[in-house]
């Protein structure tokens, strides 16, 4: 029974944890490394034809997106989430697959222009359909029987519509060591969906640190502080443009609009519009809407009872076609735009950032984390000329950050989810920024006296001795060239396709021999096309 830690190791994206008992195969997560280039070490060290199970904690990107780059490499086994992350990777992993896609082709045409070498997406819409079809909704604090040697349950990690913690039960050779996987641990008090619940005991923690080193500041008054910024802004005659993911942060963004509404927040510009440029941001607020009884708070459903939406109000539009994303640019008063991606790496905030960031009107508002190297994080920075669209554009607007709002729990937060768990053997500290996750470790033996140990990609522990029986390497994984990458990809999906078809024949002992010789001549006939 062996447990690999193979992503968002001493660095915040790409969750994935690879679990071995038995015969058996399973991961947790398989997000995709987020930042400014979509196709950096992406692949896992591990033959997707032979994993079996696969669990997610949510429906982040970097704890889902790479779901149809195993498909495309021969995975055919189970994804298990619940019902909310399962109905959201319907539409996230597509919007991936497209957003990808789009971004060959512009490269494409780049590089034919240069001569260069074309690229290839790392999935596409087919593959991104097929891992969906993959997925097997569940509930929450139901125990489930996946295996006859694996049990698991999924509880409420307050971070996102349908997120979770994860408990696991494991045997082996008569042994059973229980797991917990904390996902992605959500901050007290959000609005929208529940806190967080805790796990009371497990033999061994796979923890998020985040924000491990750090408090979030006293909660200021969303409302009041976000009204503040658009009365500013719109007295100068300009856009607020709020980068932001379509799924959570957009609902959220909504939820406090609605009170600016309600509460007359904003005297001088009550009727003001907010436009939503995003179709994922759409579809998202659509399935927020299905999942009330399961995972909104009381003060939501307390809204819903009295037939409030939470999350809707007089003035708010959507743009979903590009014809109604490019005329938002042409409305003449002040508007707040929600758009995405949240990073500002791709998607069509980029389009309102070519349009705004050089109007000293306007503010650019941010209202969630930024990942180092990106363009969010840049301007965030104070970065004075950025290119957007092969067009350099000056940085004139006010550049603003909301404090405070984060989905994830702050240090405290953190620690009092680690308390609840009754002595654990060992606490693993994952998806935090390298020296957070030493920090976290440290503070989890100094405050609480645990065996905490911030793993490197690679590290891989005995969950029956708790020892380690490899080690990772120490030494920062040097990006690859996105060229070389791209390129490769589909050489390295044909030799996924020829290990999977190793492991059909393998299961093929003892089938009638006519079916095996139907097989064999279907592969030579490959075989005798491919030499010729």
């Amino acid at each position: 029974m062996q447990l690999q830690f193979l992503g968002a190791d001493h660095e915040v994206t790409g969750s994935c944890h690879f679990l071995k008992f038995g015969e058996k195969n399973l991961l947790v997560d398989c997000g995709m490394e987020q930042g400014p280039d979509l196709y950096v070490n992406q692949d896992i060290p591990v033959n997707p034809s032979e994993i079996d199970y696969i669990l997610i904690t949510h429906a982040h990107i970097d704890h889902s997106g790479l779901l149809p780059l195993l498909y495309s490499h021969g995975f055919r086994g189970q994804v298990f989430a619940t019902k909310a992350t399962c109905e959201l990777c319907n539409i996230m992993l597509k919007d991936s697959a497209h957003i990808q896609m789009f971004e060959a082709e512009w490269r494409n045409r780049k590089a034919r222009r240069a001569g260069a070498p074309e690229v290839v997406p790392l999935y596409n819409m087919d593959d991104a359909q097929g891992a969906i079809e993959l997925l097997i909704p569940c509930d929450y604090n139901k125990k489930i029987s996946i295996d006859e040697n694996l049990d698991v349950r999924f509880i409420d990690a307050g971070h996102l519509l349908g997120s979770s913690s994860i408990e696991m039960w494991i045997r082996e050779n008569d042994k059973e060591v229980k797991m917990a996987f904390s996902g992605d641990i959500g901050h007290s008090g959000k609005p929208l969906i529940k806190n967080p619940e805790f796990i009371e005991e497990a033999d061994y923690v796979v923890m998020e640190s985040t924000y491990g080193d750090k408090n979030h500041v006293e909660p200021p008054d969303f409302s009041r502080e976000l009204a503040a910024v658009i009365d500013r802004t719109f007295a100068r005659g300009g856009n607020v443009v709020i980068p932001a993911f379509s799924v959570g942060r957009t609902q959220e963004m909504l939820y406090f609009l609605r009170k600016i509404k309600t509460e007359r927040l904003l005297d001088r510009f009550l009727d003001f519009e907010v436009y939503i440029d995003s179709p994922l941001a759409v579809e998202a607020t659509n399935i927020f809407h299905k999942n009330v009884a399961d995972c909104f708070d009381e003060e939501a459903l307390s809204l819903v009872e009295q037939g409030i939406n939470p999350i809707g109000f007089d003035g708010l539009k959507v743009a979903v076609t590009s014809d109604e994303s490019k005329m938002i640019n042409f409305i003449e008063k002040p508007v707040v735009i929600i758009s995405a991606s949240g990073m500002c790496e791709a998607g069509r905030i980029r389009h309102h950032l070519k349009h705004n960031l050089w109007r000293r009107e306007s503010t650019i508002l941010f209202v969630g984390y930024q990942v180092p190297g990106t363009l969010g994080n840049a301007l965030l920075g104070g970065v004075k000329d950025v290119k957007l669209f092969g067009e350099t554009i000056h940085v004139e607007a006010e550049i603003r950050n909301l404090p405070g709002i984060s989905g994830h729990a702050d240090r405290d937060h953190l620690l009092e989810w680690a308390s609840k768990i009754k002595h654990p053997k060992k606490i693993f500290v994952v998806h935090g920024d390298d020296k957070v996750c030493e920090s976290f470790a440290a503070l989890l033996h100094s405050e609480l006296s645990e065996d905490a140990y911030a793993p490197y990609s690679g590290d891989t522990f005995d969950l029956l001795t708790g020892e380690m029986v490899a080690q990772g390497s120490r030494i920062q994984i040097e990006k690859k060239d996105t060229k070389v990458r791209a390129s490769s990809n589909i050489f390295a999906r044909l030799l996924a396709a020829g290990q999977r078809l190793l492991t059909v024949i393998n299961r093929c002992e003892g089938m009638p021999n006519k079916e095996l010789g139907k097989f064999a001549d279907q592969i030579n006939s490959l075989c005798d096309k491919w030499e010729r």
